[in-house]
């Protein structure tokens, strides 16, 4: 007996994240029995940013709603690049880099695929599959026999992708991105005939590439498949999310914390919170709506963008990152900073903080606030630093310092080697002792 399928494809349409559909009997084809379906993910990187978070979030629900879920990594692909909304060719990366993205990829995305247990759909885990595998197989003749002569040339310069590039006589496309799209139109015949995979899903920038694997299992197999896309994540003003004065907003803390990751999506504006809770929770219907309510009635309360925030940070980093988040978000705010058991947690907090190094002997004999300012580089000389004590502007560890003949010492290490010194309201340092 097949397990219970959800209605998965309802979820979707109220979430608005159906932007289009192979099929006008998409809902009742998928309440039938679970099907496997994939999105493909291209390692350009060591980790995935906020634009890929969509697609596998996309994943995640359809796993959740009884499916088989199919995160393909294009390491294949990915050598080569996507000219879908590209103006212009991407630089090449070495095999050994693709492989290396490849592997830190796969392990962002065991944090929201199920890969071990068949709780979820009777097909089976998820599966995560390297599209590198097959291709590398074939020999440049067998490919264009066995695969090339399937797709007619007129079909794929009029798709999108391939038809804004040849409209831009300055920049064009080569051959290597002009034979992505039969690449990844192959992708979906092989997962069909490995896996019986039936859905595409993609961003709507990828709708050309989708419906050539489609036309490509028709004609290479006989398979009727289906294909999918979602909007692409964009802010009211049509720019795309994601996007920091410091480049992409990564999923790996070590590229953005997960204070920054929190306060990215905190600062969302009015105007596109409500998208972000749809497209990017789990929340129910009932709660994203009370919150659009909120947002209208008590907008200065933020409460969408609250949730939105320690909700994405607990899923990306995970219970203890978003404690340390909040932790940081009192503490930037001016809350006086207690004791921590590890400088890690301590330097989560202020990863971005200037720090200096300080000889644990001149701490032990005590170090005068004002000598403090200047190991710290607060203030170029011990007069100003004096000058900032008795205008009340130093602290350490966000408690003001009120005499200038105060001494620091062991006592006020904040965690075993750290203390936290700041000028005036937001100009921090960290002293970091040494032996």
């Amino acid at each position: 007996m097949s397990q219970k399928v959800t209605d998965i494809y309802n979820e979707l349409q109220w979430r608005q994240l159906v932007y289009q559909s192979t099929s006008d009997r998409m809902g009742s084809w998928l309440l039938e029995r679970p099907r496997t379906v994939y999105a493909g993910f291209d390692p350009t990187s060591d980790s995935l940013h906020v634009g890929h978070l969509l697609p596998l979030l996309m994943l995640r629900r359809f796993q959740k709603a009884g499916h088989r879920p199919i995160a393909l990594v294009g390491g294949a692909t990915g050598s080569i690049g996507d000219p879908s909304g590209k103006s212009q060719e991407r630089n090449l990366q070495s095999l050994d880099q693709i492989e290396a993205n490849v592997v830190a990829i796969r392990r962002q995305m065991s944090e929201l695929l199920d890969f071990t247990s068949s709780d979820h759909s009777a097909l089976g885990p998820a599966l995560l599959v390297n599209n590198y595998d097959w291709i590398s197989q074939f020999s440049y003749l067998d490919f264009l026999r066995d695969v090339g002569k399937n797709v007619p040339v007129n079909v794929m310069i009029s798709k999108d992708s391939v038809k804004n590039r040849l409209e831009n006589p300055d920049v064009g496309i080569s051959y290597t991105e002009f034979s992505y799209m039969l690449l990844q139109a192959y992708d979906f015949v092989h997962l069909n005939r490995t896996y019986g995979c039936e859905l595409q899903l993609g961003g709507s920038d990828q709708w050309g590439n989708v419906t050539a694997g489609i036309d490509l299992a028709r004609r290479m197999a006989g398979a009727e498949v289906f294909g999918m896309t979602c909007p692409l994540l964009t802010k009211s003003d049509g720019t795309k999310m994601g996007k920091t004065e410091g480049g992409a907003l990564w999923l790996d803390g070590k590229k953005t914390s997960p204070y920054h990751f929190y306060q990215y999506w905190r600062n969302v504006a009015d105007e596109d919170a409500s998208k972000c809770l749809r497209f990017l929770t789990e929340l129910s219907q009932e709660e994203v709506e009370h919150l659009d309510r909120c947002r209208q009635t008590e907008p200065e309360r933020a409460a969408s963008q609250i949730r939105l925030a320690e909700w994405l940070t607990e899923l990306i980093h995970g219970a203890a990152a978003l404690n340390l988040v909040r932790q940081a978000t009192e503490i930037f705010f001016g809350g006086e900073i207690g004791k921590f058991e590890s400088d890690d947690d301590l330097n989560q907090i202020f990863a971005e903080v200037p720090s200096s190094r300080l000889a644990a002997s001149r701490l032990a004999e005590g170090l005068a606030i004002a000598d403090a300012l200047v190991e710290a580089k607060l203030t170029k000389s011990k007069g100003e630093a004096r000058r900032v004590v008795v205008e009340g502007g130093a602290y350490v560890n966000n408690r003001r310092i009120e005499s200038e003949t105060h001494q620091i010492t062991t006592a006020d290490l904040s965690s075993p080697t750290m203390i936290v010194l700041r000028r005036g309201k937001k100009n921090y340092a960290l002293l970091r002792v040494v032996e």
